[in-house]
């Protein structure tokens, strides 16, 4: 398990309104509440590293993955409802990664452990559904539908008992991708 120096050089900026214009307001780590800072935000400059970010405070709502790049209007771009409330840096990993996915909450059911990316859960391994899972080594992203459509959820290292209580009702999860260095 490796981390490198590049997540001391993550940086995203935020701009209060479209086209990174208005108050802006930078960030280089973790961020839960952005409101005392920005009275809203609608377009960010990543300018090193990855983030995601959450259309509410403390790292819930609606997620958003951002890698280098600009986004002058990301409401429109990624369909969000509201702006940015909250962001998570992730840092770069460099190593194996290992995942564990389960049918059912509380690790429960059929059982797979992924090493690479998975489109569709359904094709690959005749899973209807993923409730809970065990990502062991490594930063994911999950998605709701196959191919790495629809909304998403930032998996790091950890056990994720029940995806229900994590405000994800009603939300399968399909398709799964490592965050590889590539992604920086």
């Amino acid at each position: 398990m490796t981390t490198t120096g590049m997540n001391m050089m993550s940086r995203i900026i935020f701009y209060e309104d479209r086209n990174f214009l208005g108050r802006s307001y930078e960030v280089m780590n973790d961020c839960p509440d952005m409101s005392s800072y920005l009275s809203r935000c609608h377009s960010c400059r990543v300018e090193r590293g990855c983030f995601m970010v959450y259309d509410r405070t403390n790292y819930m709502g609606n997620q958003y993955f951002l890698r280098r790049g600009e986004y002058a209007d990301y409401m429109s771009m990624m369909g969000m409802n509201d702006c940015i409330r909250s962001c998570r840096m992730i840092p770069m990993y460099r190593g194996s990664y290992r995942m564990r996915i389960y049918e059912r909450e509380n690790f429960g059911g059929q059982m797979y452990e992924l090493m690479d990316d998975c489109d569709n859960i359904m094709d690959r391994y005749r899973m209807s559904n993923c409730m809970s899972c065990n990502v062991m080594d490594g930063h994911w992203l999950m998605y709701e539908q196959p191919h790495y459509r629809g909304r998403m959820m930032y998996m790091r290292p950890g056990e994720y008992r029940s995806f229900m209580n994590m405000g994800f009702s009603g939300m399968r999860f399909m398709s799964m991708r490592r965050i590889t260095d590539s992604c920086y």
